[in-house]
């Protein structure tokens, strides 16, 4: 039996999955860093291959009115196969270096 060579992406929290994928845009089996921020939130749509789509929501406080309001926004982000992540799951996603015009983030794990 061999073992799935993995690399730690040094981060705390962060277990490295069981499967191994031939990915080049990975970052437990390829060459793609994380750095800069890491974000959690939902998956909402994963039909196009490798990518998906995280929604998060945050509160944004009002000054006129002194009261805060609930605020969602998107995010695309890679999904290694690897990852057995589906639509409604809770993520973590970690910011990489451009991957393509929109795609600056890919999935780390889920919560």
């Amino acid at each position: 039996m061999s073992q799935v060579k993995t690399k730690n992406v040094g981060i705390p929290g962060i277990t490295p999955p069981s499967r191994e994928c031939e990915d080049e845009d990975c970052p437990f089996h390829g060459s793609l860093k994380v750095r800069g921020t890491l974000i959690e939130g939902t998956l909402v749509k994963n039909r196009a291959p490798k990518m998906g789509v995280i929604e998060r929501t945050y509160l944004f406080y009002d000054h006129k009115y002194k009261r805060y309001e609930r605020r969602t926004s998107r995010i695309h982000a890679r999904v290694p196969s690897c990852l057995d992540v589906k639509e409604g799951d809770r993520v973590i996603i970690g910011e990489t270096r451009p991957l393509s015009k929109s795609v600056s983030f890919v999935v780390l794990g889920k919560r």
